[in-house]
């Protein structure tokens, strides 16, 4: 059985540690702050066995040093990220697997907010780890790739078994919400979602993680192959209207 341990940490970022019983391995899926999750770990008796990086960002990838000191732990980072995270063991890609215990997390090349950004999926858990490539009602800034790159990834995600558990790195959903509801108006299922998560941040609660097919149904950037978004944002395609989309986010207030 998989057990998976969410907490706040930094300013706006979720650690998650996923540990297997059977085995007694725990992976820290990216490493923001190194003394949180050890402390965290240890508080739970938990031992780290592994570090699964999504790219290379410091609040992805900062505290792997640090871990892998202190545990002894192996890091596993995307091929394409590699380069600038630290301390790396193995790197993968689309098509790959990584393993804990007995459980297997396919690895879904995920490229757009960095070139190399991978996600993690364990379908037995109906779980996924998606860092910055998709965030409950959003998806992460564009800085290195291109849309039809991030469009591509977003595709992988979407074709996810739609009961998976999306779970992303930021608690960033009721600024996505006001876009999403600016970008999508007459969206009934998404304003009864934006009112959930008004309520559930009101009461300190996390909004993360979320199902994929309450994405699908109300997360804009997934929704770009949809003749109505196409229409409103003049995109024509769905890499057009994702990328008008993004561009937007990009300035909204």
């Amino acid at each position: 059985m998989i057990e998976v341990h969410q907490f706040p940490c930094l300013s706006d970022n979720y650690g998650y540690l996923v540990h297997d019983r059977a085995s007694g391995e725990t992976v820290c899926i990216d490493t923001p702050d190194a003394e949180r999750y050890l402390a965290e770990a240890a508080t739970r008796g938990w031992r780290i066995t592994q570090i699964w990086n999504t790219h290379w960002h410091p609040d992805h990838a900062g505290g792997n040093l640090a871990i892998k000191a202190a545990t002894g732990c192996t890091i596993t980072a995307p091929v394409g990220d590699a380069a600038k995270i630290e301390g790396v063991d193995r790197t993968v890609d689309q098509g790959d697997t990584v393993h804990l215990g007995d459980h297997v997390a396919e690895v879904l090349a995920v490229g757009g907010h960095t070139l190399g950004h991978i996600a993690y999926h364990l379908p037995d858990a109906a779980l996924a780890f998606v860092g910055d490539a998709l965030f409950a009602l959003g998806c992460g800034r564009m800085f290195e790739g291109t849309p039809d790159q991030f469009w591509t990834s977003l595709l992988r995600l979407k074709a996810l078994p739609p009961e998976t558990q999306i779970y992303c790195a930021h608690e960033y959903t009721a600024s996505n919400a006001r876009f999403a509801l600016h970008a999508d108006p007459d969206n009934a299922e998404l304003a009864a979602y934006a009112q959930d998560v008004t309520e559930r941040r009101a009461q300190g609660h996390p909004t993360v993680p979320t199902p994929l097919a309450r994405e699908l149904a109300t997360n804009p950037f997934l929704r770009a192959d949809d003749p109505a978004l196409q229409a409103r944002w003049g995109g024509g395609d769905a890499v057009a209207t994702f990328a008008a989309l993004r561009a937007a986010k990009d300035s909204f207030r």
